[in-house]
């Protein structure tokens, strides 16, 4: 199940939590904090760390960071985000983190800044690389230039990802970050490169966030939003 841009929504991480029990994977597509809100960022680490540890403890939760869940600067000078890799040793899969689902390989890529962290990003991709044996899944905040960046007046798109697609060639990508794309003229929630399939979910306010649900085994992808729905079949590529 792909969730992202949470923003510190207590009604949502209370429902990805209950819903966790009943899917194999949960990943959360980055910006799980918000820094737009008044609550310190350092109290809402400490309510999504417990959150993510009861999360780990019900089903496989892969969490990647976004622009909003920066904490602190490198010694470049670029922001980064320190606090997600506390909830590692409560098994949550972060930033460089790669685990084995069934025969998917999926990785955590953490949100860059500036070309010391994209370099480092980029070596993290290789090593898993290294122990992709079949299908790989990332998980990537920001999606590439295209339907999923569109926001109905400009586009936002992740100037790196379509390099590193034709470099690795992931399977599917799970992205966030557009919170508009799914539901604008010319947006979209899912998007097809050659042989990579990528996804965005969209934001919505309320209480249930946008998710989609993909079954891999079977090849297909659900959308489901307030404002509409939509089902994929990854084979035949027709979307309803």
């Amino acid at each position: 199940m792909l969730v992202s841009d949470l923003h510190y929504d207590l009604r949502k991480l209370d429902w990805v939590l209950a819903e966790a029990a009943g899917v194999d994977l949960v990943a959360i597509a980055g910006d799980v904090l918000d820094v737009g809100s008044a609550l310190p960022l350092d109290a809402q680490i400490a309510v999504v760390l417990e959150y993510l540890t009861r999360m780990a403890d019900r089903t496989t939760t892969v969490v990647c960071s976004g622009n909003h869940d920066l904490d602190h600067r490198t010694a470049e000078g670029e922001k980064a985000t320190a606090w997600i890799t506390e909830a590692r040793g409560a098994g949550v899969v972060v930033d460089g983190d790669s685990v084995e689902v069934a025969d998917w390989l999926v990785t955590a890529c953490p949100w860059w800044e500036g070309p010391h962290s994209l370099a480092r990003m980029e070596a993290g991709l290789a090593l898993a690389e290294a122990r992709r044996s079949d299908r790989w899944l990332w998980v990537y905040h920001g999606p590439p230039e295209g339907p999923l960046s569109w926001t109905g007046s400009r586009h936002f798109g992740d100037p790196e990802l379509p390099r590193l697609l034709d470099r690795h060639h992931p399977d599917v990508v799970l992205c966030g970050h557009i919170h508009q794309a799914p539901y604008v003229d010319g947006g979209a929630w899912f998007e097809q490169r050659e042989g990579t399939w990528l996804f965005n979910s969209g934001f919505q306010t309320g209480p249930i966030p946008a998710h989609v649900l993909l079954d891999l085994s079977a090849g297909r992808a659900e959308w489901w939003s307030l404002q509409g729905q939509g089902t994929i079949d990854l084979g035949e590529a027709q979307a309803s």
